[in-house]
């Protein structure tokens, strides 16, 4: 498929041209606690950050395509420096297994990113975010108990990753099932490495910015919260379901007010 003829007519070229520098003094302030809660996310759980940051991030400039490459430049930067000396512990022939199931959606996508309405997307978006929070807030769990109920929600959320790198916990409700627990965390953070460098080889492709300069300037907030979450990973795990119900009460808060701004905005 030729890259460059893929229809670009739904990307906001004011969003890709968009700096660090356009955002006032409160807004960049506002900016840093995100990041930090994204790196604390990210570390301390082993997923999330994107789909716990996101969010956020759109209620202070509503252009995921801004967003999503200074995501994944940091997750490219945070998963190698933890997996630096941890390779030997991940569980390969899983990851090479249910790679074939994931990538494929997941580079469509990447496609519908760039293609679909900036509407669409942030409507998306908040509705899987939405949906994450309820499951979370009941104390649900989303389980994988068959092969092909693997392969569903394996595709459905490499789909949803390459659309907005929030399809981890479906995907990790597979991965749990069939990667040991001490190699869960690494086995998922390379797969996460695959998933990003695909989305950001495609930006590239198509001229997409990456804003690799603002991510370079938020990477030190970024590493505070990184850091504290390596730290913290063994306590957020002994109190996983009241900090995924905490966490899903204030998602579904965001999520509405989220959904209500943009029907306002169409």
């Amino acid at each position: 498929m030729d890259l460059t003829l893929l229809d670009l007519s739904s990307v906001d070229l004011n969003a890709i041209n968009f700096s660090v520098i356009d955002f006032s003094v409160t807004e960049l302030v506002l900016i840093a606690l995100i990041f930090i809660w994204t790196g604390f996310v990210r570390s301390g759980l082993g997923f999330g950050g994107a789909a716990l940051g996101l969010p956020l991030m759109l209620f202070i400039y509503n252009q995921p395509v801004y967003w999503l490459p200074i995501i994944g430049a940091h997750l490219l930067f945070f998963t190698s420096l933890t997996l630096r000396s941890r390779l030997n512990n991940v569980d390969w022939p899983y990851l090479k297994k249910s790679s074939v199931f994931i990538i494929p959606p997941a580079l469509v996508g990447v496609l519908g990113l760039i293609s679909l309405p900036n509407n669409w997307l942030i409507i998306f978006i908040y509705s899987v975010t939405l949906f994450y929070a309820f499951i979370w807030l009941l104390n649900m769990n989303i389980r994988s108990s068959n092969i092909w109920l693997d392969r569903f929600l394996l595709a459905v959320g490499g789909y949803v990753a390459g659309t907005s790198l929030t399809g981890a916990p479906l995907m990790v409700a597979v991965y749990m099932r069939n990667v040991a627990a001490n190699q869960l965390r690494n086995t998922l953070f390379v797969l996460w490495f695959i998933l990003v460098s695909i989305k950001m080889t495609t930006f590239k492709a198509l001229a997409v910015d990456i804003h690799l300069l603002t991510a370079i300037y938020l990477l030190p907030v970024a590493a505070i919260g990184h850091f504290a979450g390596i730290k913290t990973h063994d306590l957020i795990l002994k109190n996983d379901q009241l900090f995924k119900r905490i966490i899903g009460a204030v998602l579904i808060i965001i999520s509405v007010l989220g959904l209500i701004q943009v029907d306002f905005q169409a």
